[in-house]
């Protein structure tokens, strides 16, 4: 008898990836975990639960209602504080988010937070259910190796901000920095949750990053798990601060989510005349979409007389990510918007939102807000 084919049905973190191995089994679905390396200290952020293939069809039903998130109505109540949270790596491309954070926080009279979450062989995470938890010496000395040196990156990078403010680069504006024990994406997620910065500003690597990338990044799981507006900044970005941006694309499926999107851009960019294209990409041209987004026009128009708009209906001949980057260069484009909505796992890992293909596949900046 032939033996059945193991799959992937979801990537998470360990402490997650338990919860949902434990309710598979718990209908009758054998769940096995891999990507642990328990002796290794670089341990992965996210590893994978697997199943027979003969039982995928009964666990994505059961993975599509399943939410391992916070609870988002109370985060909702919550009030937004003025400081933009800026998740930092001590690479590049983090010094280009900051750089692009100083001068939003400068606009809006927020202050900045830098944040950096390291990993550690001790964190919770990584130790499976059961398991003793006693740090032998040779451990303790190697938590606190870990702890100096990422302590000392954290000073380097403050230096490098001390520096740019003092030569003007980087506008002065009150910041702090933090670090947290525990895997990037979850501590980014549960701190823009418990504190709701007005906005995260985030660096990429953008087209240069490798395919290998697509599922762990860190920005992509963000926004996939954040409700806070997030900037994107790529490495290689034209435009380095919300004042440089000329045009923005918002891209629409005509849903009611993205007019409270639309206004969350709006109170963002209050400061900035920018024009912006209100676009819908569809597969062929459609005599309703354009009809459509030309209600869209009107009404936006009426909400923000003073906003120039222009919409326009982007033909989809070729990829997502090329048909919507040939828009980009050919309208000369600085910014990419768009409302996201919560997906099930299934549809996370199969068909990647545009939002985490871009950031692959182009130099220009996101904005991404998560929908009501």
């Amino acid at each position: 008898m032939e033996k059945d084919k193991l799959v992937t049905v979801a990537i998470h973190s360990y402490e997650k990836a338990q919860i949902l191995k434990t309710i598979l089994e718990s209908e009758g679905i054998p769940a096995v975990i891999h990507g642990i390396k328990m002796i290794d200290p670089v341990v992965p952020g996210n590893v994978r639960v697997r199943i027979n293939e003969s039982d995928l069809s009964k666990a994505l039903r059961i993975i599509e209602k399943v939410d391992l998130t916070s609870q988002v109505d109370k985060e909702l109540e919550q009030e937004i504080v003025k400081e933009i949270l800026v998740p930092v790596d001590f690479s590049e491309y983090s010094l280009t988010a900051c750089e692009f954070a100083f001068r939003l926080a400068d606009d809006l009279d927020c202050k900045v937070k830098l944040l950096h979450a390291f990993f550690t062989p001790f964190y919770p995470g990584a130790i499976p259910f059961g398991d003793s938890f006693t740090l032998q010496a040779t451990d303790k000395e190697l938590y606190q190796d870990i702890r100096s040196k990422t302590e000392g990156e954290m000073l380097s990078l403050v230096q490098k901000i001390e520096k740019a403010i003092e030569d003007g680069s980087f506008p002065k504006v009150e910041y702090q920095s933090v670090l947290l024990e525990g895997l990037a994406e979850e501590e980014i997620i549960s701190y823009s949750r418990k504190t709701r910065p007005t906005a995260i500003v985030m660096g990429t690597r953008g087209k240069h990053a490798k395919e290998l990338d697509l599922i762990g990044s860190v920005t992509a799981e963000v926004m996939e798990g954040s409700r806070t507006p997030i900037f994107a900044i790529p490495e290689g970005a034209k435009v380095r601060d919300l004042a440089e941006i000329k045009s923005i694309v918002f891209l629409t499926n005509f849903q009611e989510r993205e007019f409270k999107a639309f206004d969350i851009m709006m109170k963002l960019l209050a400061a900035y005349p920018v024009k912006v294209y209100l676009a819908h990409i569809a597969k062929k041209e459609d005599v309703w979409n354009e009809i459509k987004l030309s209600g869209l026009q009107k009404r936006l128009a009426e909400l923000y007389p003073h906003l120039q708009t222009e919409y326009k209906l982007i033909e989809q001949n070729e990829g997502l990510e090329v048909t919507l980057e040939k828009f980009v260069i050919e309208h000369n484009i600085d910014m990419i918007s768009l409302s996201s909505s919560r997906r099930n796992i299934f549809a996370r890992m199969f068909n990647p939102g545009i939002a985490r293909r871009m950031l692959f596949h182009s130099d220009t900046p996101l904005l991404v807000i998560k929908g009501m």
